[in-house]
């Protein structure tokens, strides 16, 4: 029983972190990348589907990324989705693919690209901590219950504070590695 919570709580931070890498592809730089597309949805006859469904994107040059839909009609909905989306990118579309030039970041956008990166590491942070407390509950219910020891109650405790070790570095170094894709220029 005991070792299904522990399991548990590291399936659980396993999710944040995998939550957390999600988020940051999110974050643009100053390159082209791909993953920057992946929330957009595009209204396609009718239903809401992911960009990457709907067409094909590449990154022939560092700062440039070419969106080519495989129905030509459907280039004024995935301009108006890029559009809407908030990333501060403008399509150019020449009636067959939509090309899409990626701006140098300007010094103030990259120190509040760093804060928004910080913010969300202190959140999936929280959501580990979180994890590991809803699990040191649970084995201090079991003790109260009599169905671990002490010195097992303190063995799971210990335990679960090396893995919220273990997860809380992951997330510091994905942060790290971050910033410094974010702050080159």
């Amino acid at each position: 029983m005991s070792e299904k919570i522990l399991s548990e709580m590291i399936d659980k931070m396993d999710k944040s972190m995998e939550a957390f890498r999600n988020d940051l592809s999110k974050i643009r730089t100053g390159r082209a990348s791909i993953s920057l597309f992946d929330g957009v949805k595009v209204d396609s006859y009718g239903a809401m589907m992911p960009l990457n469904q709907v067409a094909t994107l590449t990154i022939p040059e560092s700062r440039m990324i070419v969106i080519q839909p495989w129905d030509p009609q459907s280039l004024p909905g995935i301009e108006k989705a890029i559009l809407k989306s908030n990333m501060g990118l403008t399509p150019a579309n020449d009636g067959k693919v939509i090309r899409i030039s990626v701006p140098q970041l300007t010094e103030e956008r990259r120190k509040e690209l760093v804060k928004q990166v910080k913010k969300s590491c202190e959140d999936f942070r929280i959501n580990v901590r979180n994890s590991r407390r809803d699990a040191i509950d649970h084995f201090k219910k079991m003790k109260k219950d009599k169905d671990i020891s002490e010195d097992d109650l303190f063995k799971y405790q210990e335990q679960a504070q090396k893995e919220t070790d273990r997860f809380i570095k992951r997330i510091d170094d994905a942060l790290v590695d971050k910033e410094k894709e974010v702050m080159e220029v």
